[in-house]
């Protein structure tokens, strides 16, 4: 399998309006930091031009529950991709870790499996991923 070119990570802490009726992270919510760390990896990453001409939208998400956290307290979510795209898609993997000083601890308590497909911003329509947009994220061959 490929390696990664880039991973990405970002910190989420859980608040309030995240808490469900169990008193830890409501699941919707996983969902939620999974799309803004996708889409934070791509406008860091992806050349300008590409991130112009560009929109993904989610197709799939396969969700792995072993942990949780409660309010307060905060994950580091790590996101890559180690497939090379299929037509228009890329599967995305992201693992959220509990925090400790900065950085992941242990075995991921949650693990999401995404298939996003790219849209062309102009026409609205599915877009092949050209070469040039996947090598950003992981290495392939012409």
């Amino acid at each position: 399998m490929p390696d990664p070119v880039s991973s990405y990570r970002m910190k989420f802490t859980a608040g309030a309006d995240v808490i469900d009726f169990m008193g830890h992270v409501n699941n919707a919510n996983w969902l939620n930091w999974a799309q803004d760390i996708a889409i934070e990896h791509w406008e860091k990453v992806a050349d300008p031009a590409h991130v112009d001409a560009y929109l993904w939208v989610v197709t799939r998400h396969e969700i792995d529950y072993r942990g949780n956290v409660g309010e307060g307290e905060s994950v580091i979510a790590e996101t890559r991709i180690e497939k090379p795209p299929t037509g228009a898609r890329f599967e995305r993997l992201i693992d959220f870790f509990r925090e400790e000083d900065g950085e992941p601890n242990g075995r991921p308590i949650v693990s999401v499996r995404s298939n996003w497909a790219m849209i062309q911003k102009d026409t609205g329509r599915l877009a092949r991923v050209p070469a040039e947009v996947a090598r950003a994220f992981i290495r392939i061959g012409d």
